[in-house]
């Protein structure tokens, strides 16, 4: 984009100059980092990092300083008080006013603006000129404004008392939408809050207990819940004894080729709990029961020696690969996945997921992170996640699902996490978690009714997201405003801009 294209129209009585028409253009500079002669003295000076997340619009010291002797044995300057610094590189964009004599580093293109200039007007202008700026830059590894090129940056210039006023209504328009930002930001805070006193509520049993009232003569008792479950389990273990017994035969069959199938393990018996569960665990309503994860389900994770023998990864696979980024912090989250194909892992048959299956992230930051799998295609199991597949028609995965991401499922869920640098479950310290399980009709209740809520609760978070967005958007536009006259009324008793101008270059 050409300077042509960059300009747009601006009032009569205004005109367009360079940045360097409006006073004295600076560079910065850093003084030997090594030699502590130069450090530690009373003369102010800032980097870009200082403006990192800073919001005012006033700066009055940086993190360091330099002595009299680093000043002189570098390029950097002292710039009077009011002078505005934009920092032209990692990032581009930063701009500040200095509130005391100021000096600074390379990354830093100042300006020393004449009195017939109000600084607050180029501060602002300047808010608002990343994009030009960054267009107007060159580099390699980064982005870089040359004093030239900032020197070069055109911009309207408009009577002294037009500057001030469009200063008093950016500043006026930018209160208003600060204070919306905020509200809008409490809100999410809010939503996030109570978000999870409705998981808390459902699962100590308070968010259906008139439903559990009513229909107490539909509901299984813990000690029939149980047998059901150990029934189960067993009756599903024998079937895959069946297989087994019919695999080993076809096997045997067939002269024996290839590796005998494995037999299958007996239902796990977890650990008991241990003295952290117990004492985080709260009081259930009297006909539900807690149930350790390992009592209900089968839990697995691709083994390190199975990831480095038989996992390679294909962008031809047909199998998506599922990771612990999978695993987010309210649920299910679709990535760019890696793929394998099906025949390279065809012997990690319990790592093969249909949809349904529950995730759990075992190891780093997201550990104990929970979803469920999507029942949209087949997925691999592949590192650093492991995999809970409920054995029992009695338990709904989605209910686990659900308490596991709740703040006191989550609290369980962590009691065994061992005190190491990066936190990590054990598939052992997976299937010892404690669950409080009611009735499976109960379970469907509480279910249908946190999916109701969540559902208000996302559609609000997407749209306070969507009017955050919106705001910045609104930002740009009022400063774009601003800058092309729009923005406040001209007064035509001010003195014109070109008269402006030609006191300020004398």
């Amino acid at each position: 984009m050409n300077e042509k294209e960059e300009l747009w129209k601006i009032p009569k009585s205004w005109r367009w100059c360079a940045i360097k028409d409006l006073g004295a253009v600076i560079a910065g500079g850093t003084p030997a980092s090594k030699e502590p002669s130069y450090w530690g003295g009373s003369i102010n000076w800032i980097s870009p990092a200082d403006l990192t997340g800073y919001r005012s619009k006033t700066i009055s010291r940086g993190a360091k300083f330099l002595t009299e002797k680093g000043l002189k044995n570098s390029s950097a300057k002292v710039m009077p008080v009011g002078s505005v610094h934009f920092s032209s590189r990692a990032p581009i964009g930063y701009v500040a006013i200095s509130s005391e004599p100021m000096s600074t580093n390379q990354g830093f293109k100042s300006l020393v603006p004449s009195e017939d200039v109000f600084n607050e007007y180029v501060y602002y202008y300047l808010k608002g000129s990343k994009q030009l700026a960054e267009k107007r830059a060159s580099g390699t590894t980064f982005l870089e404004l040359s004093g030239k090129a900032f020197g070069a940056l055109p911009i309207p210039l408009p009577p002294l008392e037009d500057q001030k006023r469009i200063v008093a209504k950016i500043e006026t328009l930018f209160s208003e939408l600060d204070k919306g930002i905020e509200s809008l930001k409490t809100a999410r805070e809010q939503l996030k809050v109570y978000r999870q006193a409705v998981l808390k509520h459902a699962f100590e049993g308070k968010l259906t207990a008139q439903w559990r009232e009513e229909n107490a003569d539909k509901l299984e008792s813990p000690e029939q819940l149980l047998t059901r479950i150990q029934q189960e389990r067993e009756a599903h273990y024998q079937r895959q004894l069946q297989d087994w017994q019919t695999a080993v035969k076809a096997w045997e069959k067939n002269g024996k080729e290839g590796k005998k199938p494995g037999k299958p393990r007996e239902p796990s018996v977890p650990d008991a709990l241990n003295a952290e569960h117990i004492s985080r665990m709260w009081d259930i309503p009297r006909n539900w029961c807690w149930l350790q994860i390992g009592k209900f389900s089968f839990v697995t994770k691709l083994a390190g020696f199975e990831y480095t023998k038989f996992v390679t990864y294909d962008e031809d696979g047909d199998l998506p690969v599922i990771k612990a980024e999978n695993a987010a912090l309210h649920g299910f989250k679709v990535t760019a996945y890696s793929k394998v194909k099906s025949s390279s892992v065809a012997s990690l048959t319990r790592s093969f997921l249909t949809g349904g299956e529950l995730l759990m992230v075992f190891v780093g930051a997201g550990t104990g992170n929970v979803a469920i799998v999507p029942s949209n295609q087949k997925y691999f199991l592949g590192p650093n996640i492991g995999m809970i597949r409920v054995e029992s028609e009695a338990i709904e995965s989605r209910y686990v699902e659900l308490f596991l991401r709740s703040p006191i499922g989550k609290d369980l869920t962590l009691a065994a996490v061992k005190a190491v640098a990066q936190p990590s479950l054990s598939m052992g310290t997976i299937r010892q978690i404690p669950i409080a399980i009611p009735d499976i009709n109960e379970q469907h209740k509480i279910v249908s009714e946190l999916e109701h809520y969540l559902s208000i609760i996302e559609n609000s978070e997407t749209e306070i997201s969507a009017n955050l967005v919106a705001s910045e958007t609104l930002r740009q536009s009022i400063l774009k405003k601003a800058f092309s006259g729009q923005l406040v009324l001209q007064d035509p008793n001010d003195e014109p801009a070109s008269a402006l101008f030609e006191r300020i270059r004398n």
